[in-house]
């Protein structure tokens, strides 16, 4: 199971060394940083692979295969998506409940903007993770402090979970700018990691231009938390057993 398809695809096929693909993909939404990997994930095209790719339905009546093709086509790039190699399934998907392979997902709509998102909520019946990359909170108004409304498809999707993977990109003094793109600042993401009850949360989808020194820096400003909180970094393992 992967979660969206941005360009550290290529690090998940290394890793995978000589074996192919065969899984899930699913896609919260269609912005550039979350598709685009796919034409370079080498483990997955190759005449062995096995691709289920998840897309958010749209309200047009576009396929997913259409979806996808509207960036990754001539004259913006060589192939189109159906012309990868070995088994790939384009799929629309709706908010509600879920079942791929071993994995139970729940989908719901988020407000981001520029287009139809989803937050994830995915179980194998002993643990689980929510995953909520983009999110705009502030779209219901600014909420008690000011820094976006907890919105009741996040509160449904972390309730309890044993990770919350959340994106926020900037701080609390960046709110206007994560409002423009339509994301979260820091306080907001520990704010309803603290409502839900997380066992862990974990902080990604970092402002492009933020160092990691910055980064570090930043988590020495986290307010004490009841659950353990990081950044995300490339290459980080979490045991969630």
């Amino acid at each position: 199971m992967v979660l969206d398809a941005g360009t550290g695809l290529m690090n998940l096929a290394r890793s995978l060394g000589a074996q192919p693909f065969a899984g899930t993909v699913l896609l919260t939404h269609l912005h550039w940083d979350h598709m685009q990997g796919i034409p370079f994930f080498f483990a997955a095209d190759r005449e062995d692979a096995a691709v289920q790719v998840a897309v958010p339905g749209p309200d047009d009546g576009q396929s997913a295969v259409d979806l996808l093709g509207r960036i990754m086509n001539p004259p913006f790039f060589p192939i189109a998506p159906q012309q990868l190699r070995g088994h790939w399934r384009f799929d629309l998907v709706e908010s509600g409940a879920h079942t791929y392979g071993p994995w139970m997902v729940t989908s719901l709509d988020i407000p981001h903007g520029g287009g139809r998102t989803f937050g994830f909520r995915i179980s194998d019946g002993f643990t689980s993770v929510a995953y909520l990359p983009d999110h705009r909170p502030t779209a219901l108004g600014p909420g008690g402090d000011g820094f976006g409304e907890l919105h009741p498809a996040a509160l449904e999707l972390a309730a309890d979970v044993d990770v919350l993977i959340h994106g926020a990109p900037y701080t609390g003094a960046e709110l206007e700018r994560a409002d423009e793109y339509g994301h979260s600042t820091i306080p907001y993401a520990l704010n309803l990691a603290e409502r839900c009850g997380v066992k862990r949360l974990v902080l990604t989808h970092h402002a492009p231009l933020r160092t990691d020194d910055e980064l570090d820096h930043l988590a020495t400003l986290l307010r004490p938390m009841a659950m353990p909180v990081s950044f995300a970094y490339e290459g980080m393992i979490l045991d969630v057993a």
